[in-house]
């Protein structure tokens, strides 16, 4: 790999809105930073380079990752930041390649993009991905925990054991997939080109976020009700919920390396407006269920190991 000689180079997703476009404004507002942001539907963002990029199929993802590479010419990739998510209402959606929808968006397609461009890194890069406290049943959010990371059952969740609730199959979905996050995060720090390059890899919570986009596929109720939670003076009665200025520019800060994790630590958790550095749950510490989760998600995107 080599150490990019220009400006730094930040490719992201996730960047168009909810707390991602506080994240872009960040990014903007620091010297010498390129920006090469996919997005659903190509338009102008002032200074920003976007491509079209689609999560709900690999085809597109593989597009975009190509062309990325064509941007990039012979420069390398300073920070990836995978910050776009959905969180649907329920487990029945599939995406053109038959895999259930907030599953393969959320770990599929980013675990895909990681592969395709991780030979254009920078030294000393970094790798960010958004992940969620929801996959760590000790946070007691209100959204179910996962099971497991069997990546087969989870791109299609009618082989497994479900809940009689949707909901509550829809929100472990969410959770699962979030879990996934975590667990390649932590197999990325395990690859000898990773510590060969000093490439930093970040799994970032940023924490309850309301007035995003992550509930846009939801029913209109809980559309709704997420949007009164996003003004600060609903917020305010609820602490424990983060501004999206707060969730984007922390974000920010980590994948600029303003912020740097404390040895040993690569989780870090948006609480009360301040990053924390916990360790994630029993089970995203599971090498077993890492090893697994690795391979299998290589089998259902078409690579090898």
């Amino acid at each position: 790999m080599i150490k990019a000689m220009t400006n730094k180079t930040i490719v992201m997703t996730g960047g168009s809105s909810g707390f991602g476009q506080t994240t872009i404004k960040k990014f903007l507002q620091t010297k010498d930073v390129r920006i090469i942001l996919g997005v659903r539907n190509v338009r102008n963002i002032a200074g920003v380079e976007t491509i079209a990029l689609d999560l709900n199929s690999l085809a597109k993802v593989h597009s975009f990752a190509d062309n990325v590479i064509v941007k990039l010419g012979s420069n390398r990739i300073d920070a990836l930041v995978l910050n776009a998510g959905t969180n649907s209402s329920d487990i029945d959606s599939r995406t053109v390649d038959g895999f259930e929808t907030t599953f393969a968006v959320n770990h599929l397609a980013h675990y895909l993009l990681i592969r395709l461009l991780l030979p254009y890194m920078a030294e000393e890069a970094s790798i960010v991905i958004t992940t969620s406290g929801t996959h760590d049943p000790a946070e007691k959010t209100m959204i179910s925990p996962p099971k497991h990371a069997n990546a087969f059952l989870l791109a299609h969740p009618e082989k497994d054991t479900l809940d009689n609730n949707p909901q509550v199959n829809a929100g472990r979905a969410y959770s699962s997939s979030k879990l996934c996050n975590i667990l390649t995060a932590r197999f990325l720090l395990s690859l000898p080109v990773i510590q060969a390059n000093q490439i930093k890899i970040i799994a970032y919570d940023p924490g309850p976020t309301p007035g995003t986009g992550l509930v846009r596929s939801n029913r209109l109720v809980v559309r709704f009700v997420w949007k009164i939670l996003s003004f600060t003076i609903i917020r305010n009665f609820i602490p424990h919920f983060n501004s999206r200025k707060a969730s984007g520019e922390a974000l920010a800060n980590i994948a600029l390396e303003t912020i740097q994790p404390p040895r040993g630590h690569f989780y870090a958790a948006l609480r009360k407006g301040k990053i924390t550095w916990p360790f994630p749950s029993t089970l995203a510490l599971d090498d077993q269920a890492m090893e697994l989760l690795w391979k299998d998600s290589a089998k259902l995107v078409g690579l090898l190991p």
